[in-house]
């Protein structure tokens, strides 16, 4: 099973739903077709299983940063650095994100554990944030979620848009320095937003 989700996340970060191919998945997992049905149902059912790995996978991970540890700030310097890093290592993550929201999360809103799967990084976000709050090092206003969703926002844009910033604007931007630096920014800029 492990295989056969690796195999096909590749295929469909790669072409798309509606370009991946089972027959290819099949073949390159050395199982049929009509096994590949047996166990997801439908394409679209091996395409929503991917999701879902997907998501699971870095909640997992996410978990392990015993950010609890860590002083409110080093924490969320952590969180965002991590995701930085995560989506950089993991473009067939971002390019999955990238197809569902062409499909208008139509996949993802029929599956029975997403809203599960997600919780845990709202959660990590809240309790870091409140945290800091108490500690009187973060202001008061802001909603954990909209936190959360700037974080990946900034994260997301450093993969999704990195060739074609890099042409526009003449930059190599996967070097080591400009990654570097690129996360430094992002993990800065978090900070001083929340920063009281």
């Amino acid at each position: 099973m492990a295989d056969i989700l690796t195999v096909a996340t590749a295929e469909f970060a790669d072409k798309g739903l509606s370009g991946a191919r089972i027959d290819e998945i099949a073949e390159a997992t050395r199982t049929s077709k009509r096994m590949l049905y047996y166990y997801f149902g439908s394409k679209e059912g091996l395409y929503l299983a991917v999701l879902e790995d997907a998501y699971r996978r870095i909640r997992e991970i996410e978990t392990g940063l015993h950010l609890e540890d860590l002083p409110p700030e080093d924490a969320l310097r952590k969180l965002v650095a991590f995701t930085f890093d995560y989506q950089h290592e993991h473009e067939d993550f971002i390019r999955l994100v990238m197809n569902e929201n062409i499909h208008r999360g139509e996949f993802l809103a029929q599956s029975k554990t997403i809203q599960t799967l997600n919780a845990p990084a709202v959660t990590a976000v809240q309790q870091v944030y409140e945290r800091g709050v108490k500690a009187r090092v973060f202001r008061k206003d802001i909603d954990p979620i909209d936190l959360h969703m700037t974080i990946s926002a900034l994260c997301f844009f450093s993969v999704a848009n990195r060739h074609t910033f890099g042409l526009i604007f003449k930059r190599d931007m996967q070097s080591p320095k400009a990654l570097r630096d690129r996360r430094d920014s992002i993990v800065e800029t978090i900070v001083r937003f929340v920063r009281k």
